[in-house]
């Protein structure tokens, strides 16, 4: 019989941290996500006015918005002590967006 894990022992073992650092990663995950949905839409609003939602709109956001949540990860990871865990994270990620080779 094989022993279901739950959702905050997966992450456990994926990230390789506690429990309590999972629980910590998860709330820098929120605060980010909720700024940023908070902040998009004025800032979209600021540059683009209140026009029609074309693809300008998706560029906008892909070169502005991103990074800003990039920044908001860190900035929040730092606040709530887990800036190690993120900037290791962001570097992941832009190892994968190829902008940094591996070494």
């Amino acid at each position: 019989m094989t022993e279901q894990k739950g959702f905050l022992q997966k992450l456990q073992n994926k990230w390789g941290v506690s429990a309590k650092r999972v629980i910590l990663i998860l709330i820098v995950f929120a605060c980010t996500g909720t700024t940023i949905l908070f902040i998009k839409t004025p800032i979209l609003n600021l540059i683009l006015g209140d026009s029609e939602k074309t693809w300008i709109h998706t560029v906008i956001y892909l070169i502005l918005i991103l990074p800003l949540y990039n920044l908001f990860l860190l900035l929040y990871g730092f606040v709530f002590g887990q800036f190690d865990f993120f900037w290791e994270y962001e570097k992941k990620f832009f190892r994968r967006m190829a902008f940094w080779k591996k070494k």
